[in-house]
């Protein structure tokens, strides 16, 4: 693996410490913060207190893809992302993520200034979607999902969970070299709660090394989740930070490179820590 990425000037050596990425949700309907930064005003508030609390990433989502989400239409997230991403692009220093699965609202979110697209389909869902990101020459995060938001917790019957996942990510990185994305330009993301039970949830982050020989980074969005509720008995998301701490940290001692979480003040403080042991 490359263990360099310069993004917006900002060099990723991986393997030396975690970054953070920052969950910037300009959603109404969002799982544990929606509608709460879906105003150009808060959300760059709310990039600039990430920022501050040391992300290395903010990454914007105009979609959610909760459990059951609804899709919403093109032009309604085009909207959202833009009109954010115009308010805080000029305000912030950070590589900037856009969150989608559509081609059309990628290259808009780069051309208004995003570094970095994050497609929670691997470039399944948008046929154009690993051609785009080629020309664009951005770096894509590829993950792993079974179904659509809507479909994806009945598609949990696995034979084997980590074979699986290995063999849908090594194939999307395939089919994203063949389209002209750099293989250094390639991170991957196991996908936890997405078309995954609490169980499948859990062997991940045991069995998370496994990823390790597709040469990729590896990025663990586990922040707030369900399987974490389910542990401490917890249905209010916001009060999963605790939790989310120590999922973090068992990602970081399993090999993740990249945690993409709410709480950038708390994360910060586990990786910090964590890199000091681990790394």
């Amino acid at each position: 693996m490359s263990n360099q990425l310069i993004i917006r000037e900002r060099c990723f050596t991986w393997g030396q410490r975690t970054y953070l990425m920052g969950i910037l949700n300009v959603t109404p309907d969002s799982f544990s913060d929606g509608g709460k930064f879906n105003t150009a005003s808060a959300a760059l508030a709310q990039a600039q207190a990430m920022v501050a609390a040391g992300a290395d990433i903010i990454d914007i989502g105009g979609q959610s893809t909760r459990p059951g989400a609804e899709q919403i239409t093109l032009t309604e997230e085009l909207d959202r992302v833009l009109s954010v991403l115009q308010v805080i692009r000029p305000e912030i220093y950070v590589p900037i993520s856009v969150d989608t699965t559509r081609a059309d609202v990628a290259k808009a979110a780069v051309e208004a200034g995003a570094d970095i697209v994050n497609d929670i389909s691997g470039g399944t869902y948008d046929s154009e979607m690993l051609l785009t990101v080629a020309g664009l020459d951005v770096p894509i995060m590829l993950m792993h999902i079974r179904g659509t938001p809507q479909t994806m917790q009945q598609h949990t019957d696995y034979q084997d969970l980590m074979g699986d996942i290995y063999s849908f990510l090594s194939q999307q990185i395939a089919a994203a070299t063949a389209a002209g994305i750099k293989h250094e330009k390639i991170i991957i993301d196991p996908g936890i709660g997405f078309a995954k039970n609490y169980e499948q949830n859990l062997e991940i982050f045991r069995r998370l090394q496994t990823l390790k020989v597709l040469n990729c980074p590896i990025l663990v969005g586990a922040s707030r989740k369900s399987f974490i509720g389910k542990i401490l008995n917890q249905p209010d998301p916001k009060a999963r930070v605790w939790g989310t701490a120590a999922a973090c940290c068992a990602a970081i001692f399993n090999g993740a490179d990249i945690l993409r979480v709410h709480d950038v003040t708390e994360m910060r403080d586990v990786s910090l820590v964590a890199d000091a042991i681990y790394r």
